[in-house]
């Protein structure tokens, strides 16, 4: 190893004072040992202080360059302390080349549904879109665990809250704890829309609860015909998920593609705005203020929840954002990209990070009411994932979804699996290390 310049003229110096000893035929040995002191003392510091930045991550940043070797002891160090460091933002980043960022594939997962998010059953040949994995800016998301998560929710029981984005969160959960064992099946609803699965072996129950609003809700039928159109309460709880979470450790919260539609607002059972409706005598509220009101009724209605159990955990997954091109879901749009944005074009996004913000401030708002309240049980986190999948316009099925009642049309919305819709869990894990 090359020497440093600061210790080669020290060396340099006692080397020649001890041939002059030598040569005038003295004994006195001080100054070698002086300077072998000096030299102890200044490598010591040198070493420690290496060694503190670089724990530090700022000698060995860990990023797609700097590759380390996953059993080391620092690497460990920072999977566990992942999400503590306040500094290290999980939800800034970039997508990098990662040729080993799946751990599944739709033949080693037994729980992926023949349709929709099977891709690769349906159809779909190019795999470019699985090697990419998410990189925060100043720290390393550690891969998905199975052993670990199961350590973390053994004995407790964890709802997913949402439509059919929220169910895909729940099958790539599925997917990612295969490898720990496959789950029973408690129990489904006729549309099997809802779910519970059992993992016995560590006596963990995990749910999906169908909901389109999380408020309650009802369609308006014209001559016996669904409309696609609905009244929101926008005060008064959807009771059917609202009954189950009192038995809850973990909530995770996510809805908002179903407030793309005619919506009228209601409080008090009196209509007070509408959504996409273009009425005189009716003001537009606009799908911010419709999906930030069903979120602010749901985090208030388990903050006031006396029958929850204490220390419930609510995490609220941020809108996912679809990535339909030339046209919508139901005139053409299609979505046939193979590889992510290398960049956030925010500005053509605004509208769904105007949405992602207005869930914020819900989040909050519910932190500030349960401390008002002194309802220090009850805790909320952000799970935020749409810059990222933003970013991911090669995620979704597109025409490789398999749904034979409506061929031609395309799916931009659900994620295919494996897919990036892995990383959530990536998060979801990493935040529950944090707190648990």
């Amino acid at each position: 190893m090359k020497t440093l310049s600061p210790f080669s003229d020290k060396w340099y110096f006692c080397r020649k004072e001890r041939w002059w000893n030598q040569h005038n035929r003295r004994s006195s040995v001080a100054p070698f040992l002086l300077c072998s002191i000096i030299l102890t003392s200044l490598f010591c510091l040198l070493t420690l202080y290496s060694t503190y930045y670089s724990c530090m991550g700022t000698i060995i940043p860990l990023d797609d360059k700097h590759v380390l070797d996953q059993n080391s002891t620092l690497l460990q160090h920072n999977n566990a302390n992942v999400g503590k460091d306040q500094r290290c933002d999980l939800f800034e980043g970039q997508w990098i080349p990662d040729l080993n960022a799946t751990s599944y594939t739709n033949y080693s997962c037994q729980t992926i549904p023949e349709s929709k998010k099977n891709c690769f059953k349906n159809g779909r040949e190019y795999v470019d879109f699985l090697n990419w994995r998410w990189k925060p800016q100043d720290c390393d998301l550690p891969k998905f665990d199975p052993k670990r998560f199961m350590e973390i929710v053994k004995g407790k029981k964890l709802a997913f809250i949402g439509d059919s984005v929220a169910r895909n969160q729940v099958e790539s959960l599925l997917c990612l704890l295969s490898k720990e064992g496959i789950p029973v099946v408690e129990f489904k609803d006729v549309d099997d829309r809802s779910r519970t699965w059992h993992f016995p072996n560590n006596n963990f129950t995990l749910m999906v609860l169908w909901t389109r609003f999380l408020v309650a809700d009802e369609e308006i039928i014209t001559n016996g015909t669904n409309s696609g159109i609905f009244n929101l309460h926008l005060d008064k709880i959807k009771i059917e998920w609202a009954n189950k979470i009192t038995d809850m450790d973990f909530a995770i919260i996510s809805d908002g593609h179903w407030f793309f539609r005619k919506l009228y607002l209601y409080h008090n059972g009196v209509v007070t705005g509408c959504v996409y409706c273009n009425e005189p005598n009716i003001t537009e509220k606009g799908l911010s203020y419709a999906i930030g009101e069903s979120f602010r009724t749901a985090f208030r209605y388990i903050n006031s929840c006396k029958e929850c159990k204490k220390g419930v955990t609510t995490l609220l997954r941020t809108f996912s954002p679809p990535h339909f091109e030339h046209g919508t879901w139901n005139d053409g749009g299609s979505c046939n990209r193979t590889s992510p944005h290398h960049q956030l074009d925010e500005k053509s996004m605004e509208y769904i990070l105007e949405l992602r913000n207005v869930q914020f401030q819900e989040v909050e708002r519910a932190r500030m009411e349960s401390f008002v309240k002194k309802k220090e049980d009850k805790r909320f986190e952000i799970l935020d994932v749409t810059k990222a999948m933003l970013m991911r316009p090669d995620g979704h099925p597109g025409a490789f979804w398999g749904n034979k009642w409506m061929k031609g049309y395309n799916d931009c919305v659900h994620w295919c699996l494996p897919g990036p819709v892995d990383f959530w869990n990536q998060l979801l894990m990493a935040i529950l290390q944090r707190n648990y």
